[in-house]
């Protein structure tokens, strides 16, 4: 196959690098990718907002199937345009990826189908939002309704925190993401990642994460798009999984085939582990990142085999298998992420860090004058596996030591919760 991988980020470089060890693989593109996906891909300086141009160059280069990394192309219906010019896509049509696009679109199919969630309150105006929060008191979190690239969720400890967060999100701190704002409960418990591939009538499990949202150790500071995370959750046990499928996934599944918009591609549920079993925080309608790059480290099978099956209605004919050992990613980010990361400073050593073990997925990278130099927020993600939590931690910290980049800055304790538990088990 001659395939096209939409995206630039570190989930598309752990994607591109998996995808470009299937032996069914003739050739790899990538839109327009980054300098260590242009290691396994040759790279498009393509737009992936520009669908027009993206379908002419999968015609002219014979593109037999796209794979859709980011969530904004699905959202705007680069999955519909791709399969009515006749070319396979793995991704959800732009109804089917109102999931991630519309938090308030979520919350109504939970509720129409009984899937348990938070309450929650949809509003689009300020003083209806912030009578709401006053009347339920905190904790309470707020969320643009809209994509705002993982940064338009607050979760509100104070009332007045959560009042702030509504005026920002109206007064346009996100757009027009934040024109509608879903206020919902706080939930209690432990969070964790859980994916499965769709394709419109199957729901497939594709492993499980738990990834690091605060900027600082021990959880502290703002919100990020994830600073580290590892895999498999011990938090998700066969039976929460069990309990996940039966009572969010397939529902889902069978409530977006109802109001007529089945959904194909990976649904990647953010879960809160509650005292009364698996809530759902909110659906991404994509791989998460950084969950795709732990994720493609453990998986024994052909990623693009099992993609494609998803893209052909055919999962119920494939499986899944993963190998027991997790695996750990730690982001490196540019100073003064997440509020105004600090660019093009020069990073070396990053080949010296990798080793059997290590694969360091580039995530926010540029090429200038030869040299490889921060280009974005999240820069790298150090990805590593061991027998234990513990021992894939000890080989990424490793790696990080071996790479000469003073601009940049790292969590200490990725994986603490899991190595936590490994302590215990064998005292």
């Amino acid at each position: 196959m001659n395939v096209l991988l939409i995206g630039s980020g570190g989930r598309e470089h752990a994607l591109a690098w998996k995808i470009a060890a299937s032996p069914v693989l003739t050739k790899l593109y990538c839109a327009p990718g980054n300098p260590g996906i242009a290691h396994e891909a040759e790279c498009v300086a393509l737009d992936p907002a520009d669908h027009a141009a993206i379908i002419a160059f999968c015609k002219e280069k014979g593109v037999d199937f796209v794979v859709v990394g980011p969530e904004a192309p699905l959202v705007a219906g680069i999955a519909d345009e791709l399969r009515a010019a006749g070319i396979s896509v793995f991704g959800p049509s732009k109804a089917a990826a109102q999931l991630e696009g519309s938090k308030g679109f979520t919350k109504d199919l939970c509720a129409r189908f009984n899937i348990p969630t938070g309450a929650y309150g949809r509003f689009t105006n300020a003083a209806a939002a912030r009578a709401y929060v006053e009347k339920q008191g905190a904790p309470i979190v707020v969320k643009a309704d809209g994509l705002a690239a993982g940064k338009g969720v607050v979760v509100a400890m104070t009332v007045q925190e959560a009042l702030d967060a509504v005026d920002a999100c109206f007064d346009g701190a996100f757009g027009g993401a934040g024109a509608e704002v879903v206020v919902e409960e706080f939930l209690d418990g432990e969070e964790a990642s859980f994916f499965c591939l769709c394709d419109g009538k199957t729901a497939l499990p594709f492993g499980t994460a738990q990834d690091h949202k605060r900027v600082g150790d021990g959880d502290t500071g703002a919100n990020t798009g994830g600073m580290g995370a590892y895999s498999p959750a011990p938090v998700m046990s066969q039976a929460i999984i069990e309990r996940t499928m039966r009572e969010l996934i397939e529902p889902t599944m069978r409530g977006m085939a109802e109001i007529g918009a089945p959904f194909s591609g990976v649904l990647f549920a953010g879960l809160m582990i509650t005292r009364d079993g698996p809530k759902l925080i909110e659906y991404n309608t994509r791989f998460g990142d950084p969950e795709t790059q732990v994720l493609m480290l453990r998986l024994k099978d052909d990623v693009l085999l099992l993609l494609k099956a998803a893209a052909d209605g055919a999962l119920d004919q494939v499986s899944v298998r993963w190998n027991d050992d997790p695996a750990l990613t730690v982001v490196m980010a540019a100073k003064g992420y997440p509020a105004s990361p600090e660019k093009g400073s020069v990073i070396k050593g990053v080949d010296a860090a990798q080793s059997d073990n290590v694969q360091v997925f580039h995530a926010g990278t540029a090429e200038k004058n030869g040299e490889l130099v921060a280009n974005g927020g999240r820069v790298l993600n150090v990805t590593s596996t061991g027998k234990t939590v513990q021992e894939a931690q000890d080989a990424a910290y490793a790696a990080i030591a071996r790479i000469n980049w003073p601009e940049g800055f790292y969590r200490r304790d990725i994986g603490w919760r899991a190595i936590i538990r490994e302590k215990g088990a064998v005292q």
